[in-house]
């Protein structure tokens, strides 16, 4: 591991950003490693407990590598909004620059890093019985019938959310009958509160589609080899009713349960998993294209050559602290 990152006027934030098997967790491994960085995970599934061969965390040995912030965090049945993970990134950044190291946020979540860089705005507060009646006509009728809802209350919000994304659904149409009006009109009268106190820098991983979705799909078949289908098995046992635990609603182990429970055979599981991986991906694209000042690198980030101009970009953005 390198040495200390030099002080600099204003602490550098580095954010790798890019879809799903682009290569964020090597790349900010690599960079950390050469610039004394900490990593700060941005992965709305890895902040639970137990949940490892479907979330692709990094390995006990990259961790051993590299100190990694953000994992682990938060038991499965625990709610955990984008404004309680941008609460502890940013106390996890400004800790990590306070000992003179350097903060990579790296993941694909992309609320998650809006609410962390940009700040959300102060919605009104949340209402557990209206939360609760939400919640049983999605089991009842589904997500898609919530989402539909939402299309009416405030179209704008809707085209951001998937219909089966339940949490972000129930949340946004909570928002719009609580306030009496669209949530997205909220965002622009209240503002928000971004960070502030960093420079930061953006770096965005753009493989080719068809490369990027061959990896996707050898990636799930490594993972129901790996044991994702007993790993699910064994949260299933751990936890009951997957309804009460919201990762198990996540790729792969939605499909893992599914095939468990006889609705799929192993094949279809498989491919299903495969499907959902690439369109999160195209998702993922579309939300991240909409990021500011984003440098895009056209590779994966296990590329040497991708990891070179990478640590270029970095090397540029870090200026001593005059002396005195």
């Amino acid at each position: 591991m390198g040495t200390s990152a030099p002080p600099q006027s204003e602490p550098l934030l580095v954010v790798i950003l890019g879809p799903t098997g682009s290569g964020k967790s090597a790349l900010a491994i690599a960079l950390a490693q050469q610039f004394a960085g900490e990593v700060v995970s941005c992965d709305s599934v890895a902040i639970y407990r137990y949940f490892e061969i479907g979330t692709a965390k990094p390995t006990s040995q990259q961790r051993a590598l590299v100190p990694h912030h953000l994992l682990d965090v938060a038991e499965p049945g625990q709610p955990f909004t984008a404004g309680e993970y941008a609460r502890q990134a940013r106390a996890a950044i400004t800790e990590i620059a306070g000992r003179q190291r350097l903060p990579i946020v790296v993941g694909g979540t992309g609320l998650y890093l809006r609410a962390l860089l940009e700040g959300l705005f102060p919605g009104p507060q949340r209402s557990e019985e209206l939360r609760k009646r939400l919640r049983e006509r999605a089991q009842q009728r589904g997500s898609p019938y919530l989402h539909k809802l939402l299309l009416r209350l405030d179209p704008e919000a809707a085209a951001k959310i998937h219909p089966n994304d339940t949490p972000k659904i129930i949340r946004a149409v909570e928002v719009c009958l609580t306030a009496r009006g669209p949530m997205s009109q909220l965002w622009e009268e209240r503002g928000r509160d971004p960070l502030r106190g960093f420079g930061i820098l953006r770096i965005g991983l753009n493989p080719e589609r068809e490369a990027l979705y061959a990896r996707l799909n050898q990636r799930a078949c490594q993972m129901l080899e790996c044991g994702l289908i007993d790993e699910t098995a064994a949260l299933l046992q751990r936890y009951g009713e997957p309804k009460s635990v919201t990762p198990l609603d996540s790729l792969g182990y939605k499909q893992a349960t599914q095939f468990l429970r006889g609705e799929l055979t192993r094949e279809q599981a498989l491919a299903a998993t495969q499907q959902g991986h690439r369109n999160y991906a195209k998702r993922q694209m579309t939300w991240f294209r909409c990021e500011p000042d984003v440098t895009w690198l056209a590779g994966f980030g296990d590329d040497p050559a991708v990891a070179r101009e990478a640590a270029e970009l970095v090397s540029s953005r870090i200026t001593l602290r005059p002396s005195d």
